[in-house]
């Protein structure tokens, strides 16, 4: 039933790929001219990461010099090995914590992704009344923040019994409006309403004509919505919605590690490198396709 509509989704893919070459006739000095600026601007961005794996390296004693040291002298495991020693005398098992944490980045970002997904096919492929007036809400929440909804949330998530659980925290996440925003725009400029309409004609339901034809073409815009999701669900805390100790995530056990005072700054130190290690992990994977969406982001087709 697909075998059309795959294989012109596969001309259609092989055409994209061919009209965003773009030729550029520059010389070798050309090449040199741009790439010592980028090289030299890529280095300054990347020092808070450098910064940020030296001081995970550094002694006690290093940690306080004045003038701080950007780079380690004698680079140590023990921040690493204090802050093992810590976890294991965790009177709640610190697997737990990161189960919590695993657990609510897992389920939110998949379920984030469907939801928005689904949500903004509709938007931007079916005309049905109040089409424009929910997208024009939807812009409208990106201008607010969550300090402004924190409130309303807490109300819902207490009628609905939902305090002290997974849910309060996991289920917030799916109501995303940027998700929302990000996919729509995608789906109505990258996805051709011909292609689509091939598949119906075919006898595709139209859930298989999402999944199979459109999720496919929009590949890089769910995956950098995957990206941004993970970031801002990895260090979650739930504090205003989860009070149990076997509950909280990592971020807030990593917290209550770094409240013993100054003998743990470089346990803290250690600590912020993996916190920012599964984000960076994340972006590594998935670079290509958030770069390809920053590029077309603004290209209607």
């Amino acid at each position: 039933m697909f075998a059309k509509v795959k294989s012109g989704l596969k001309n259609f893919r092989l055409i994209r790929k061919i009209n965003r070459r773009v030729k550029v006739n520059r010389t070798v000095g050309g090449n040199v001219a741009m790439s010592i600026p980028l090289g030299l601007v890529a280095a300054f961005m990347a020092l808070p990461m450098v910064y940020a794996i030296s001081n995970a390296f550094k002694p006690l004693n290093e940690i306080f010099f004045f003038p701080p040291r950007f780079f380690v002298r004698n680079p140590t495991l023990d921040n690493f090995r204090d802050l093992f020693i810590i976890m294991s005398n965790s009177w709640v098992p610190f697997s737990r914590y990161i189960f919590n944490t695993v657990f609510i980045t897992t389920a939110g970002t998949t379920g984030h992704v469907l939801v928005a997904s689904l949500a903004a096919y509709a938007l931007a492929k079916h005309n049905f009344p109040g089409r424009r007036f929910i997208s024009r809400i939807i812009v409208l929440a990106l201008m607010f923040s969550t300090a402004v909804t924190a409130i309303p949330n807490y109300l819902i998530m207490s009628r609905l019994g939902w305090i002290d659980t997974y849910l309060s925290v996991i289920v917030p996440s799916f109501a995303t409006p940027v998700g929302v925003f990000l996919m729509r725009n995608f789906f109505e400029h990258a996805v051709p309403d011909i292609m689509l309409e091939s598949a119906r004609m075919d006898g595709a339901k139209e859930f298989a004509v999402f999944w199979k034809i459109a999720m496919p073409i929009v590949k890089p815009a769910w995956l950098t919505l995957i990206l941004f999701t993970v970031q801002g669900l990895w260090s979650a805390t739930g504090g205003t919605f989860i009070y149990s100790e076997q509950l909280k995530t990592l971020p807030v056990a990593f917290s209550q590690i770094i409240q013993g005072g100054i003998a743990r700054s470089g346990v803290g130190a250690a600590i912020a490198l993996l916190m920012i290690s599964v984000p960076v992990i994340v972006f590594i994977i998935t670079q290509s396709n958030v770069i390809e969406t920053l590029a077309t982001s603004g290209i209607k087709e």
